[in-house]
């Protein structure tokens, strides 16, 4: 709720600092002393669209500062996590205009923007009046209003489930129709293709190992020949026979030679063992470099082909593979196509109708709702002197959505037998601050710690019926926070929290002031507001009977 506003440099203000407590807090003064400023400061701070030259004349800029106490549980810390800004128990906004019209803002001394202020605002004030446009003449909020009066969590809550159940299953047939619809656009396509990947059948890495054995297969003649030099050089008719011939030479003296030969016969009994295995090892790819020239032509043929279709498609070799299992599932998604959008359209039709049930179930309990509505607000309107005049919640179809698919209207009729219509358009002034009170008093409860703020809505009536609008703004105000700016004694003295607003000039320079009043003060003031400029022992008297009684 609102603790504090600090106004400096605003129209007539100069400086200004009002303290306001919960229960019910009057604004009383004469016309034009000033009352409406606050409203228009209060209004400036949260970021409400107002009047432009609110800057002070003589002033360079003018400033409004409102501070607030937040409960744990209260939806502006939503707002404030959501903007990235400081919460806590205390809410600090400020705002300047400069001569220029500069408008800057800060949240608990962080900058933010005005849209930030207005979504703030929405938790924090609500305010009533004949000029009222965001609260309950605004037919967009009617509908929650009537669900929060209903108490309609539950149900809600299941249609939003619902809606979006359903959502989502037109989007997966959407999505699958349009796969399908596209799909088959290029089944031709699809299907040749799969043809020809399925006839060459390429493996991965077989590009590398055709490309290997096509370079080996032109290159072998000319390799094999080298080995075969190589291999007649280490066989018999070379290295072998040499270190034959030489090994029995040697083995004819070793016996003479008294021990000097029996390295060298080892060292040569080696060699010819690693001779055998060179020369087998040389005969060896000789063998495996014995290819026909057809297969060469073969290799190539399939390398190329390989190739060819990787170019055609726009991928690597070795991804032809892949690329094939993807054109399968394609097309397989075809074959099988009809018979998932059947699937697909069954689960639609169930989501369809548990959206149907939850939202007919939710417009029941709209339309029961309604009708407990309508006979409250047209109970509290007799003690306001409207006992002939009808209140309706007229619900009607809408488009559907997440919150089912009714719109809600609060329409009245003045008169028997009247067409009902808006609010707005319907009631005169003082007959719209009386349907707008009543209907606030049955909506009690609804609200999350707003302060509510009634600007002259006592307008237009006197006598018993100020008295009643009175005793049931007393009512709201026993259950959080109201401030009402008035004109009526009968109002005024059911204030918890009384202050008047007064213009005076100093220096012909005409400022606004606001005085608390207590005790004999606050007598006077209600008496002034029964008997006018002069006060008389007998408006004291009756002054002291309002407050009493």
């Amino acid at each position: 709720m609102l603790r504090a506003l600090d106004i400096r440099d605003i129209l007539i203000i100069d400086r200004l600092e009002l303290t306001v407590r919960p229960g019910l807090n009057v604004l009383t003064g004469e016309t034009g002393a000033g009352k409406s400023i606050l409203l228009d400061s209060l209004g400036f701070v949260l970021g409400w669209r107002g009047r432009a030259d609110l800057v002070r004349a003589g002033a360079a800029q003018g400033e409004v500062t409102a501070e607030f106490e937040l409960p744990q549980d209260h939806p502006a810390h939503a707002v404030l996590t959501d903007a990235g800004l400081p919460g806590g128990e205390e809410l600090i906004l400020r705002r300047v205009n400069t001569r220029e019209g500069r408008k800057t803002a800060w949240v608990n001394d962080r900058r933010c923007s005005g849209e930030v202020l207005r979504r703030l605002s929405d938790t924090l004030v609500e305010l009533h009046g004949q000029h009222d446009d965001r609260g309950l003449l605004n037919p967009r909020g009617h509908r929650d209003l009537l669900d929060a009066y209903a108490r309609l969590d539950a149900p809600k809550a299941e249609t939003r489930r619902a809606w979006a159940a359903a959502a989502a299953a037109r989007k997966r047939l959407a999505e699958a129709e349009a796969a399908l619809a596209e799909a088959r656009a290029e089944e031709d396509f699809l299907r040749h293709a799969v043809g020809e990947l399925d006839d060459l059948a390429p493996q991965p890495g077989e590009d590398a190992e055709l490309d290997t054995r096509r370079r080996l297969m032109q290159g072998a003649e000319r390799i094999r020949e080298d080995i075969g030099k190589a291999q007649a050089a280490l066989g018999p008719e070379g290295a072998e026979g040499a270190a034959g011939d030489a090994m029995r030479w040697l083995e004819g003296v070793a016996d003479q030679a008294e021990g000097r030969l029996d390295a060298p016969l080892e060292a040569i009994g080696r060699a010819l063992v690693e001779l055998d295995e060179a020369a087998q090892g040389v005969t060896t790819c000789l063998e495996a470099l014995r290819f026909d020239p057809r297969e060469l032509e073969e290799t190539e043929e399939r390398l190329f082909a390989i190739r060819a279709l990787a170019r055609k498609h726009g991928v690597m070799p070795d991804d032809l593979g892949a690329l094939a299992e993807d054109l399968r599932a394609r097309l397989a998604r075809i074959d099988r196509g009809a018979e998932d959008i059947a699937g697909l359209q069954a689960a639609v039709t169930e989501a369809e109708a548990a959206y149907d049930a939850a939202a007919a179930a939710l417009s029941a309990a709209r339309a029961e709702a309604a009708g407990r509505l309508d006979t409250a607000v047209t109970a509290e309107l007799a003690p306001l002197k409207m006992e002939r005049a009808e209140f309706r919640t007229e619900l009607a179809a809408a488009e559907p959505g997440p919150a089912g698919r009714d719109a809600v209207t609060f329409t009245v009729a003045t008169n028997p037998g009247a067409p009902a219509g808006p609010l707005n358009r319907i009631a005169s002034g003082g007959e719209l601050s009386r349907f707008l009170l009543a209907l606030k008093v049955c909506l009690t409860g609804t609200d999350s710690g707003r302060t509510m703020i009634f600007d002259e809505i006592d307008r237009g009536v006197g006598g018993a019926t100020a008295d009643a609008v009175g005793r049931r703004l007393a009512q709201l105000a026993a259950q959080g926070q109201v401030l009402v700016v008035t004109h009526s004694p009968q109002v005024a003295a059911r204030a918890a929290h009384h202050w008047r607003v007064e213009k005076r000039v100093e220096d012909e320079i005409t400022l606004s002031t606001v005085t608390p009043l207590q005790g004999p003060d606050r007598v006077d003031e209600i008496a002034r507001m029964l008997s006018g400029d002069r006060v008389t022992a007998e408006a004291r008297a009756a002054a002291e009977a309002l407050m009493a009684g």
